[in-house]
């Protein structure tokens, strides 16, 4: 049997659509709207994940920044350490040095010469004093060059000064008075290298690896005249001093000295007049 509609039917599919139409873009809001919850969620935990890690990087940062202070603090102090311990190593290896140094300024200065001041700067000694004539200051750079410790002596400065007089009453002995020498020097020498001082002889004699220098006390200083005659030394007694004076021939008899002449009585005096005359 056949159906007919007679009512409205476009009118209600009509609706149908618009109704199915609203949902669907009602789903699609929704499902839209998810969507960017979602997409705002995972950022958002990808932003404060990295804001964590920035934080502790930062904190990382820091300590990384503490522990290079640390470090260059700990440089600092093995670098004064190492310098002091150059320091410390010079020293022990001029040690010796030294002592050969000043050995040798008491073994060179001749008399007349009077060392004022001592200055090194290097292996550079400046040597200044006062001293009474310039052959005395030749004399003296000699002795530097042959010392064995002292080479290369370079006279820098000589010139005379007016002798100053202290008002004080000079003292008696062997003193000299500075003030009271004429001429003013400067001498300066070089002394050996560090490495040639740490290779030392057991009499002090330096060791180079080319040449086997003589030892300072071994080499020969130059001689120079004292500031006052030293007294002669009383000679000893000969055999023919000690026994009383003999004639020979006509020959007049010489008494012997009274520190030669032996402890005797008086009495062969007058016969020694008689044989005399």
């Amino acid at each position: 049997m056949a159906r007919i509609n007679l009512l409205p039917w476009r009118a209600e599919r009509r609706k149908q659509r618009q109704r199915d139409f609203y949902a669907m873009l009602g789903a699609a809001a929704l499902g839209g709207l998810l969507l960017s919850l979602l997409i705002w969620f995972y950022y958002d935990r990808q932003v404060s994940g990295q804001s964590d890690r920035n934080t502790f990087l930062q904190a990382e940062i820091q300590k990384v920044k503490e522990q290079n202070k640390e470090i260059e603090r700990l440089d600092r102090q093995k670098d004064r350490l190492l310098a002091r311990k150059a320091v410390i190593e010079e020293l022990q290896a001029k040690r010796s040095q030294m002592v050969h140094l000043f050995d040798a300024l008491v073994r060179t200065i001749p008399d007349g010469v009077v060392l004022t001041t001592l200055k090194q700067e290097g292996d550079v000694l400046t040597l200044e004093g006062r001293t009474q004539s310039n052959a005395r200051v030749s004399a003296y750079m000699r002795n530097l060059e042959s010392s064995g410790w002292m080479t290369n002596p370079e006279l820098s400065i000589i010139e005379a000064k007016a002798p100053e007089r202290d008002k004080a009453p000079a003292a008696s002995g062997p003193v000299v008075d500075i003030k009271s020498l004429p001429y003013m020097f400067v001498v300066k020498v070089n002394l050996p290298a560090q490495s040639s001082v740490t290779e030392l002889a057991a009499d002090g004699s330096v060791i180079e690896p080319t040449a086997d220098p003589a030892p300072p006390g071994a080499t020969p200083v130059a001689p120079v005249a004292p500031l006052s005659p030293a007294p002669a030394p009383d000679a000893p007694a000969s055999p023919d001093a000690a026994d009383p004076a003999k004639p020979a021939g006509n020959s007049r008899i010489v008494p012997p000295t009274p520190s030669a002449q032996p402890a005797q009585p008086a009495a062969p005096a007058p016969a020694q007049k008689g044989a005399a005359a």
